[in-house]
C-alpha cells in the first residue's frame, strides 16, 4: 500500500485554507488505505484540473470537423438548402459561446469549402472569429490537395507537390500554427494536433517526418494518456455503410506505418477524426466496438457541419477517464444514447 501521508499536499491549495469535496473525498480515500497503483497518478491530475478550471474536475474539449466554408456549392446546388447550411453553422457558433465551461474548440480539418482558395479563407476566418474560447484549426484535404478551380467537367484536380506545398504553407501562416504538428497537456493527457502533410498519393496522409517527430514525442512520456487529432479516421471503425469508407483515401495514411505506431505506444487511446462526414444518425458513427482500432484505440467520428442537421461532440477528460457527448446543434439537445466513457489505458 502507499503511503497515504505525501498526497497532503495536494488536499489544500494554501496551508490552513479548508477542504472542498473533491479534497475530503481524496483524503478519506487515502486514510482509508484504498490508494492503489496509479492513485498517485490520478491525484496528480485531479489536483492540475482543478487548479486549472476551478472546482470543475475536467477539461473539455468540443469537437468539430468539416465546416467546408462557406458551403460545398458543387453538393448543395439549391440556394434555399446553402442558406439553411449556412444558418445552421452560425447557430452552432450561438450554441457553443453559451457554453461556459469549454476550454478549447477543435476543428479537425476540410475548413476550406472545396478548394482551399482565399475567398474560402477570408469567410473562415470571420466565422471562427465568433467563437469564445480557444481554437484549434488542424487542415484536411480540401484544404491544400486541389488546384483552385475544377476541370472543365466539374471534378476536383489534384495539385502538383509544389502547389500543395504552397497551401500548407499558406494554412499553416492563416491559423498561425506553430508547426504542422504540434502537442500540448491538457486535462492530464497529451494531445497532439496533426494535419496531413504528405505530398504523396493519398488525399489525407503523415508524412515521413511527421512518423518521426510523433514517436519522438510520445516516447518522451510513454506513461501520459496521449489523444491525437487528425482529419482521417483509423481503418476499419466505421461500418461499410457507403462505399467511400474505408477507402484508402478516407483513413489514415500510411495505414501499416501508422498502425506499428499505435501498436508501440499503449498511451494512446484515443484517435479523433471528421473526414467521413459520417451522421450521427449512422450506427456505426458511436458503435464502440466497430470503433475500437486494434482493440485498445476508440476513434471518436465527427460529423460535417456542411448539411442541414449538424452535431458536435465534446470530450470532457477526467483525471480516470474521457466522457464523449455529441451535441445536435439543428434540435438544440443532447444525443444522450451516444454517451460514451473511455477510461484512461493504464500504462
Amino acid at each position: 500500500m502507499a503511503d497515504p501521508l505525501p498526497i497532503r499536499g495536494l488536499l489544500y491549495r494554501k496551508e490552513g485554507e479548508g477542504m472542498n469535496r473533491r479534497s475530503f473525498i481524496l483524503r478519506c480515500l487515502a486514510a482509508a488505505g484504498r490508494w492503489q497503483a496509479g492513485s498517485w497518478q490520478a491525484a496528480e491530475r485531479l489536483w492540475a484540473a482543478a487548479e486549472s478550471h476551478g472546482d470543475r474536475e475536467y477539461y473539455r474539449i468540443v469537437v468539430l470537423s468539416d465546416p467546408h466554408l462557406p458551403v460545398k456549392l458543387k453538393k448543395h446546388k439549391n440556394a434555399a438548402t446553402r442558406k439553411i447550411i449556412r444558418e445552421q453553422k452560425l447557430k452552432v457558433i450561438q450554441d457553443i459561446n453559451g457554453w461556459s465551461d469549454v476550454d478549447e474548440i477543435t476543428v479537425t480539418g476540410d475548413i476550406a469549402a472545396q478548394f482551399g482558395v482565399e475567398s474560402e479563407y477570408a469567410y473562415a476566418k470571420k466565422y471562427f472569429s465568433g467563437f469564445a474560447s480557444p481554437l484549434h484549426i488542424l487542415a484536411g484535404n480540401h484544404d491544400y490537395i486541389y488546384e483552385d478551380e475544377p476541370s472543365e467537367n466539374g471534378k476536383n484536380v489534384w495539385a502538383d507537390a509544389a502547389g500543395r506545398q504552397r497551401k500548407l504553407d499558406r494554412f499553416k501562416e492563416i491559423w498561425q500554427m506553430p508547426s504542422l504538428s504540434y502537442v500540448k497537456e491538457a486535462g492530464g493527457c497529451r494531445l497532439f494536433y496533426l494535419s496531413p502533410e504528405s505530398l504523396e498519393k493519398y488525399s489525407v496522409a503523415l508524412s515521413q517526418q511527421q512518423l518521426a517527430w510523433l514517436r519522438q514525442e510520445l516516447a518522451k512520456a510513454p506513461q501520459k494518456p496521449a489523444i491525437v487529432f487528425f482529419h482521417a479516421p483509423l481503418a476499419g471503425t466505421l461500418a461499410d455503410y457507403n462505399k467511400s469508407v474505408n477507402h484508402p483515401n478516407a483513413i489514415a495514411q500510411p495505414e501499416a506505418a501508422i498502425d506499428q505506431l499505435l501498436r508501440d505506444n499503449p498511451q494512446v487511446f484515443l484517435w479523433v477524426s471528421g473526414h467521413t462526414h459520417t451522421p450521427a444518425t449512422e450506427p456505426s458513427y458511436a458503435d464502440e466496438k466497430i470503433n475500437l482500432y486494434a482493440g485498445r484505440v476508440m476513434d471518436i467520428h465527427t460529423s460535417t457541419l456542411d448539411r442541414t442537421m449538424v452535431w458536435s461532440n465534446s470530450l470532457y477528460l477526467y483525471p480516470d477517464r474521457v466522457e464523449v457527448k455529441t451535441f445536435n446543434h439543428t434540435e438544440g439537445r443532447w444525443e444522450d444514447k451516444l454517451d460514451r466513457q473511455i477510461r484512461l489505458p493504464r500504462i
